[in-house]
């Protein structure tokens, strides 16, 4: 009996230690991107945080949720790839509330997804290399902000491109998330030899914000949103889950995640959907030998996502005090691994690379026409390419 004992303990030891470490992994690796996203599409300080406050908790609550619901490991995240898209768009000709309408519209296509059977038809016809070129190009201008920071900030992005080189060398698993770590200490260090310390809030808070909707917004935002979510954390979260035997409740996922996603959208929070790279956690051996239980681990990431949301408001203040572009510069080293497997997939196919790359510089250039931004474009011109230009040659 006091093996048997010690056996579950070991094991609920287990699934509690893997969620911690999905936790950690997702919002230290991404927190920054959000804040830089949300900030870029007009969002005040203290709305950005409360953005992040938002979706922290429905990513602990929706992962608690379908964890308990399927006894599968289900984890949920905040979309990363959104808040890039977020981050790497230019000025935009309308406020926050306007984008936040469009959090609105996309969290509706996120449920419609679930619900309509040719939403998903059309969300399966997709194609893989456009989706990873648009993608890629949002991301592009992003990545550069490390580099660029050198000029302006020499000294932290110094600290932050080196702790980024050396990590990635020594614990390359923990890059992005002690590259975070040392963007927050840099910060913390700048705002006490600065005397700043009034500017710095301990007390997370919502702040509601009244959604409203134009063309441009929706059409800049929803869209691209919508797609970048899907293609780049739904579908592949739910292919690692298929890699581990587990299948994903498709439905009850998407109604969770877009009602969730609603809901954050009018506190600031752009969008959560399915964990892709940290799904993988809380599904493999090191959540506990037993397959059955291991829903346990999912489920304890959702408490310790409630536990971060806590600090929220901390985090978001002190990247709010820190050197301007010290977060974007660090957002930017975060997403340098997803930039490059996105130009691996926009490219790999030869009947697409041609449409693939004129998204890619489309997205990355940021085309703006008509007060729509370039990530729409990009689509439209993708698509427009492959069916000039590469639709017969694929076809023979």
């Amino acid at each position: 009996m006091p093996k048997q004992w010690s056996a579950r303990r070991e094991s609920l030891f287990s699934a509690v230690l893997a969620g911690f470490i999905t936790t950690l992994v997702g919002f230290t690796s991404s927190f920054a991107v959000v804040l830089t996203g949300l900030s870029n599409v007009g969002a005040t300080a203290s709305q950005a945080a409360s953005g992040l406050l938002a979706l922290s908790v429905l990513t602990g609550l929706s992962s608690i949720v379908l964890s308990l619901r399927h006894r599968i490991p289900v984890s949920i995240a905040w979309s990363t790839p959104g808040a890039a898209m977020l981050a790497s768009m230019g000025a935009v000709n309308f406020g926050f509330n306007h984008a936040v309408g469009a959090f609105l519209v996309g969290a509706g296509l996120i449920v419609l997804s679930s619900l309509l059977p040719f939403m998903q038809r059309l969300l399966a016809g997709i194609p893989v290399p456009i989706a990873q070129g648009m993608l890629a190009g949002v991301l592009i201008p992003l990545c550069l902000k490390p580099f660029s920071a050198l000029g302006s900030i020499p000294l932290p992005a110094v600290v932050i491109l080196l702790v980024f080189l050396a990590t990635l060398r020594l614990l390359p698993r923990y890059a992005v998330a002690l590259t975070m770590l040392a963007a927050v200490l840099v910060g913390v260090w700048h705002i006490s030899t600065t005397d700043t310390w009034h500017l710095v809030s301990t007390i997370p808070s919502l702040q509601w914000v009244v959604p409203e909707f134009s063309v441009a917004a929706i059409a800049s935002i929803s869209l691209p949103l919508f797609i970048v979510t899907m293609a780049s954390q739904n579908i592949p979260g739910v292919a690692v889950m298929s890699s581990f035997n587990y299948q994903v409740p498709w439905r009850s996922s998407m109604l969770v995640t877009g009602t969730g996603s609603a809901l954050g959208s009018v506190f600031g929070g752009h969008a959560i959907n399915l964990a892709a790279i940290t799904a993988a956690i809380p599904a493999g051996d090191q959540a506990g030998p037993d397959r059955s239980l291991r829903w346990r681990a999912s489920a304890s990431s959702g408490v310790f996502y409630l536990g971060f949301a806590a600090a929220s408001a901390l985090i978001a203040s002190v990247a709010s005090a820190s050197p301007a572009g010290l977060f974007e510069a660090a957002a930017g080293l975060a997403l340098v691994a997803t930039l490059g497997n996105s130009l691996a997939g926009a490219v790999q196919e030869p009947g697409w690379r041609l449409s693939s790359l004129v998204t890619v510089l489309f997205a990355a250039g940021n085309v703006t026409i008509w007060g729509i931004g370039g990530a729409f474009w990009a689509l439209v011109a993708g698509l427009a390419t492959h069916w000039i230009v590469e639709r017969r040659s694929t076809v023979r």
